[in-house]
């Protein structure tokens, strides 16, 4: 049998091919290592933080009136993108009024709070319940979930609610997955989203793993709010907006300082993935009304179809619902808002 030289070199250059492509592949599956604070090639630890019990840290920042002496301490859990250094428009004479103290901190892998790898619905509750414990700011607290930070708001009302004296969800996260919301519902407020959105959303719920990769490819776009796409923002957002870009928040080089994967695309997968329950798993955590849980719903919100919310407020009637009319995805940065908020809240 006579070989040629050509076929002779199919086999390895076939070998060589398939061998590059697969490191290619896992190259681009695979995110990068966190750069986790304090560690030699990460950034400094410029916050106060608690040490969980499974090792990790939470960064956290106080506000308000002295722990020692509020009559109301709340627990503000930032949305994507944002962190412990958020600032909530409430008046200083409303927070001395209702003697209201903040505890803010940074979610994982945000800010100066080490990553969770894993990080799940569930996983949230116990972060919040933790650091409460570790601040001794006593057996009850309210909690206030902002966009995404609804999420962890959701874990609270499932695993800790009896450590819950009240909670708000303002502009609130939703999961077009979850089981409850009629097919009907749920496509058409999908379709109400950006194309883009729409696949970044799907492939962080059918294909976690590909996540990193359709975040980071050029081919097709991905979310719009990292793209600066300004068509998701409201008038009332954009006004908002422009006022932020004139007075920029303080903390906001540090969001994403250990590594984008930990902390945006992490935060999306698992809000956006499969959930170990379902909002109407959820019973009242108040049945003698000794506390509320509300929903502060923007009418103008184009992140945040308000039908969904309104829908579960509807089938959850212990869940107070207020629809802001006029206001925007970014309702409780305004200071009217913010107060009504707070004062609601608390004085329910």
């Amino acid at each position: 049998m006579v070989f040629s030289p050509f076929a002779a070199m199919i086999a390895p250059i076939a070998v060589a091919l398939t061998v590059g492509l697969l490191g290619w592949t896992y190259r681009a599956l695979k995110p990068p290592p966190p750069k986790i604070c304090g560690s030699p090639d990460g950034p400094p630890v410029t916050s106060p933080r608690i040490k969980l019990s499974d090792g990790r840290h939470l960064a956290y920042r106080e506000a308000g009136v002295p722990r020692e002496e509020a009559k109301y301490k709340i627990v503000v859990i930032h949305g994507f993108g944002s962190s412990k250094d958020l600032n909530l428009p409430a008046s200083e004479e409303l927070v001395e009024e209702l003697r209201i103290y903040f505890l803010f901190f940074d979610r994982s892998g945000y800010g100066d709070s080490d990553p969770n790898p894993s990080r799940s619905v569930k996983s949230e509750a116990y972060d919040v319940q933790e650091l409460a414990d570790k601040l001794q700011i006593g057996s009850k607290f309210y909690v206030i979930g902002i966009s995404m930070g609804a999420y962890p708001v959701y874990s609270c009302l499932k695993y800790i609610p009896h450590r819950l004296a009240g909670a708000s969800l303002v502009a609130p996260f939703v999961n077009y997955w979850w089981p409850c919301l009629p097919a009907n519902l749920s496509n058409d407020a999908f379709s109400r989203l950006l194309a883009q959105d729409q696949w970044s959303f799907r492939v962080a719920h059918y294909t976690p793993w590909l996540f990193y990769w359709w975040m980071s490819q050029k081919w097709f776009p991905s979310l719009s709010i990292l793209a600066g796409n300004m068509a998701i923002f409201s008038q009332s957002d954009l006004e908002i907006l422009k006022k932020w870009s004139e007075a920029p928040s303080v903390g906001q080089e540090k969001i994403q300082q250990q590594g984008v994967y930990e902390s945006l695309h992490r935060d999306i997968m698992v809000s956006y993935g499969k959930w170990e329950f379902d909002p109407m798993d959820l019973i009242n955590p108040f049945p003698n009304n000794e506390g509320s849980v509300y929903i502060w719903q923007g009418y103008e919100d184009r992140i945040i179809p308000f039908q969904v919310n309104r829908y579960l407020s509807e089938k959850l009637p212990w869940i107070n619902y207020h629809e802001v009319p006029d206001a925007g995805h970014l309702l409780i940065f305004e200071s009217k808002n913010c107060e009504a908020v707070l004062r609601e809240l608390v004085q329910r």
